[in-house]
């Protein structure tokens, strides 16, 4: 694990911003003449959810047909407060992939700066195929698609050779319906389709160029922007940042499944280290998983789950509660993806496992210890499910999630064929990355079976290197547990009109962490300036501050209602 210190210092190698007289990329003639040949929409606003404006629009399935089939997007829009000192519209989105975008407009005013809030309509729209858009359906009904979709989100990862050979063939079943009952549609969802309706958004609203910010996932969809749209970049700022050739693949990488190469594994394995390594630090009076070894006994958990769940009794409604090792570990990322008390909640939470399976010794009666954890999972799965916008469609008649997820993933990555050898690989990867290799080598596990079969002709696959009109602001956490450190680094160094902010923070992402990452971020989208070179920031939270009072699950976490993109996913994904 890198400690802060060669973090930090690697951060002197990255270049900076170029001399403003360097030459700007500019669009591909191809994509000029995409752009030419769709005529700019006009958005019909009305009021919705209260203070918001909402839209449809219809843009071609196939851009090189303008003509052809069309798809709907929805949009939606909270207006700038100050309409005359407005610079313009600010586009966000929040991951995914699969995630909602007019969801995180809507949001904003809880989460973003006044000031931005302030100067900018905020735009947001569901990707096509997603939400409240025209969705992706890979099956014809519910009745032939809640069984597949419901077994792929039913546990974190497979583990074992009999889970593993099912899962196997309900991801084949999954691609097969993708490339057959979901086209045209899942042909025509790759990121370079997203970003061609958002340029084509960009027109709408009035904007020259474009104004961005993405978290996550969206990072990609920003990098795919500038790259297509290197001249048509007036500030583009990216949270959370996955390499995009990592995500895409290239002929060298392709027999390496994306779900193993991204580097997640390793941004998640390098942060549970971290905290577990500041609990033994901070001693049994600040961290309740102190006692003993940290590192060592959460491996211990881990070993004995492995070899059979932990079966507790709610005494409240008296139904058995299990956590297997995939509960375990899907758990802990889940709690390292919040941006607040990450450190103190995955100790807690180990705690309690560590004493119920007898690893680590009890501190409290028994049923009082069962009741704790079954209180903190379920409060950790409430948090996953929330959302910030009302109204959003149940999972009945039909929840496209995962439909979603698999194929803006599967159309925009390049991958082998090598479903069938996941059981070594898994092995391989958890060596690489304690825990969490399986985990993430399984969550794209769609990509490598041989039934997915559709494409997208028109995806973006690189170069990576386009000079953009402004310097393009690229944000990395350290302790990022999806998005890793590692790609914001390399991101940097590849994109040459662009600036890394570092922040050494905990969660996934880093706007909101402190003011120090928020008022660049705010100031660059503002005035387009982005910080000195090298700049790190430091997370206002800090692990274990605090001596033990009180069980974790009483806190206050009015911060995190306010941050509706560091909360995790049910099945832990990127968004």
């Amino acid at each position: 694990m890198a400690s802060a210190m060669a973090l930090t210092a690697g951060l002197l190698s990255v270049s900076t911003a170029p001399a403003a007289d360097a030459a700007t990329s500019s669009t591909s003639k191809v994509e000029k003449r995409r752009s030419k040949a769709v005529k700019t929409p006009k958005l019909k606003w009305y009021t919705c959810y209260g203070y918001a404006k909402c839209a449809t629009v219809k843009v071609p399935l196939d851009y090189d047909k303008p003509k052809g089939k069309k798809v709907e997007l929805a949009v939606l829009k909270v207006p700038a407060k100050n309409q005359k000192r407005k610079i313009g519209s600010l586009f966000v989105n929040p991951g995914g992939p699969g995630g909602s975008g007019t969801e995180i407009a809507y949001g904003s005013p809880y989460f973003l700066s006044p000031a931005v809030t302030d100067r900018f309509d905020v735009v947001g729209f569901d990707p096509r195929g997603v939400a409240f858009s025209q969705n992706v359906k890979c099956f014809s009904s519910p009745r032939t698609g809640s069984p597949v979709s419901d077994k792929i989100s039913s546990v974190a990862f497979p583990y074992g050779a009999a889970q593993e050979k099912a899962f196997k063939k309900v991801y084949d079943k999954h691609a097969k319906g993708c490339s057959t009952t979901g086209k045209p549609l899942s042909g025509a969802m790759s990121t370079a389709e997203v970003a061609r309706d958002m340029d084509l958004l960009r027109r709408a609203v009035g904007d020259k160029k474009l104004t961005y910010l993405g978290f996550s996932y969206g990072s990609y969809l920003g990098e795919v922007y500038a790259n297509l749209y290197p001249d048509r970049v007036r500030a583009l700022a990216v949270d959370g940042v996955l390499d995009p050739a990592r995500w895409a693949g290239t002929k060298k990488t392709q027999s390496t499944p994306i779900g193993a190469r991204l580097g997640s594994a390793e941004g998640a394995s390098k942060a549970l280290n971290r905290a577990l390594l500041l609990c033994d630090r901070v001693g049994e009076a600040y961290c309740s998983f102190a006692g003993g070894n940290p590192v060592a006994n959460y491996e211990k958990i881990a070993q004995k789950l492995r070899k059979g769940p932990l079966t507790v009794v709610d005494e409240e409604s008296g139904e058995q509660f299990v956590v297997t090792y995939a509960d375990f570990v899907g758990t802990s990322l889940g709690i390292l993806y919040s941006q607040y008390y990450t450190a103190e909640d995955l100790t807690w939470f180990a705690s309690y496992v560590g004493q119920l399976t007898g690893v680590t010794p009890a501190t409290a009666p028994r049923q009082q210890t069962t009741q704790a954890l079954i209180t903190l999972t379920k409060k950790i799965k409430a948090e996953q499910q929330r959302r910030p916008l009302p109204g959003k469609r149940l999972g009945f008649p039909y929840d496209n999630s995962v439909d979603a997820f698999q194929t803006i993933a599967c159309t925009d990555s390049r991958n082998s064929k090598n479903l069938a050898d996941f059981g070594r690989l898994a092995n391989a990867a958890d060596k690489r990355a304690p825990y969490f290799g399986r985990l993430w080598l399984w969550n794209l596990a769609g990509c490598s079976s041989t039934k997915w079969t559709v494409k997208d002709e028109d995806a973006y696959r690189g170069p990576w290197t386009k000079r953009t009109s402004t310097p393009v602001l690229i944000v990395g956490n350290y302790w990022d547990p999806a998005t890793n450190y590692a790609g914001a680094l390399s991101t940097s160094k590849r994109l040459p009109n662009s600036r890394l902010l570092s922040s050494n923070s905990w969660g996934h992402t880093a706007y909101g962490t402190s003011e120090c990452v928020t008022d660049a971020v705010d100031t660059y989208l503002l005035t387009k300036k982005v910080p000195a070179p090298g700049k790190v920031c430091t997370g206002e939270y800090t692990p274990f501050a605090d001596p033990i009072q009180e069980d974790s699950t009483k806190r206050s976490r009015a911060k995190e209602q306010n941050s509706p993109v560091a909360v995790p996913p049910a099945k832990p994904g990127l968004r």
